[in-house]
This record gives C-alpha cells, structure tokens and sequence, in this order.
C-alpha cells in the first residue's frame, strides 16, 4: 500500500513524514525505515528507526531506488513501513513521469505487506489522476 503526502514545498511535509514514521514505532511490531536524500533529519527520527541517506548508496534514478526497496524487503520481512522524503528529487522525475514506477511499488508494497509513505512535492491541485488515489 502506497499513501502520498503530496503538497508544495514548505508545507511542512517532512516534519508530517517525520511525524508518522516515529508514531509507526508505536503501533507497529515490525521494523520501520526512513530514506532521505541527505542525513539532515537523522536525528529527528527516532533511533529505533533505520535511516538510510540515499547518497550513501549513490541512489540516483527510479530504478536504483526500486532496486534499494527490493533488496531491503527480501533481507528483512519485518519491514512493516517505509517513508520516502525529497522522492522526485532522488529519482531525478517529475511527477508526469512517474506512473509506472508508482504502479511497481504499489505492487512491492502489496506483495510483501508493507505500508509506504512517499513525499511529492508538486502543487496538489494539479496532481495527475493516476496519484489521486494514493493522497492522503
């Protein structure tokens, strides 16, 4: 299951994103993951949580992000959730672009039964069909 935090820059999206991972700890048995672009908010999530600085991998494009969730789900079948700030900044898309690859890890979370929360930060009034149903 996918859900979208999909709103223009400075809307507070992250400290949202932030917000939910560390509640996930709460109600969750299972293992929970946050991924930035950078380590700015490392510790703004608590310890428990796996921060993963895409840098860190040279994660650049949508494949090497999908290729990232692929290999964390099939080393680790606790991930119950994952959180994905700065999203389009990290695959190098825009949100046109995207479709396919929101479809591909629809169907990774709904297989290996973890929820992911991902940031888009665009103007959500001229969010494509497709998105919609994923807003929250």
């Amino acid at each position: 299951m996918i859900q979208l935090i999909y709103a223009t820059k400075g809307s507070g999206k992250t400290k949202r994103l932030i917000d939910m991972a560390n509640e996930e700890l709460s109600t969750t048995k299972g293992d929970v993951v946050f991924i930035d672009d950078d380590k700015r908010y490392m510790y703004d999530v608590k310890h428990q949580i796996r921060f993963v600085d895409v840098k860190d991998y040279k994660i650049e494009s949508c494949d090497a992000l999908y290729g990232l969730l692929c290999g964390m789900v099939a080393q680790n079948f606790d991930i119950q959730a994952i959180f994905i700030d700065a999203f389009l900044k990290i695959i190098g898309k825009d949100v046109e672009e995207i479709e396919d690859y929101i479809k591909k890890i629809d169907d990774l979370a709904t297989k290996n039964q973890f929820k992911a929360v991902i940031i888009i930060s665009a103007d959500p009034d001229a969010a494509p069909d497709y998105l919609k149903k994923y807003i929250i």
